[in-house]
């Protein structure tokens, strides 16, 4: 064919697939995207639909056995290993019942996501939250219902460094309902009247002493406060346990 015809030819072949969208690429360019496609897809974990928790399960579950789990739930928590869960499943599968291994009394700190914190799915433990994380009336009504009624093993009340309502209480703050809730923290405070130290928040070390000391305080009136807790544990059927959670590092320090 003459060079003009090939020209000729080339540029009308060029019109053509313009017009019909024509595309060519190589075979090989063509194959690499599926293929890093499959190797990406393969990279993902899929999401794991975790069976919720039956009465049966719980019922071969010791106290000690759960404690032992959330200890290790905080670690995978730390080493950022989290179990992937599939929660709208779970949520599905949940809809009929609920058989908690744990109930938690927690501060209500937004910046401690219980069940993250441990590495529990759906329906594995009741949260109960109140800033300071003591106990009044309606949370012990609450962790009597978890525990004598709903079949929870483990009462673990939960506080964390940098405590706003410790520091308050400890810089005497006033302000409406604050005032006397922050009243349920100052025996904590009180039980240091010892102390040789600055007694305010800006004091660090008696910071942390105050809240582990309301961990301890609220884990004895539990038990001093309810009979029906107080039997259980006795019995050996409920655990009550402590802890302080560091937001620097995931860890939480546990209080027996």
């Amino acid at each position: 064919m003459p060079p003009e015809s090939l020209r000729a030819a080339v540029a009308l072949g060029l019109v053509l697939c313009a017009g019909v969208g024509c595309k060519q690429k190589p075979a090989d360019t063509q194959a690499r995207p599926a293929a890093q496609q499959v190797e990406k897809s393969a990279e993902l974990p899929k999401p794991l639909v975790q069976t919720v928790l039956t009465s049966e399960e719980r019922q071969t579950l010791t106290p000690d056995r759960i404690v032992r789990g959330l200890r290790e739930g905080n670690e995978r928590f730390v080493s950022g290993t989290l179990t992937v869960r599939d929660h709208s499943a779970q949520v599905r599968a949940s809809v009929g019942s609920q058989f908690p291994k744990a109930a938690f009394l927690s501060c209500l700190d937004s910046r401690i996501p219980i069940e993250d914190v441990f590495d529990r799915g759906i329906g594995d433990v009741f949260v109960a939250r109140v800033a300071g994380n003591f106990e009044n009336t309606d949370i012990l009504g609450s962790l009597e219902f978890a525990t004598k009624v709903a079949g929870a093993k483990v009462i673990l009340v939960l506080g964390h460094g940098d405590c706003g309502a410790i520091k308050a209480a400890l810089d005497g703050v006033e302000l409406g309902n604050i005032t006397p809730m922050l009243s349920n923290i100052q025996p904590a405070v009180a039980h240091f009247a010892e102390y040789a130290g600055e007694k305010s928040s800006n004091n660090t070390e008696f910071l942390k002493m105050v809240t582990e000391q309301n961990v301890r305080m609220t884990m004895s009136d539990i038990r001093s406060r309810s009979p029906i807790i107080q039997e259980l544990a006795d019995a050996g059927e409920v655990r009550i346990i402590g802890g302080v959670y560091y937001m620097d590092s995931g860890r939480v320090h546990f209080i027996e």
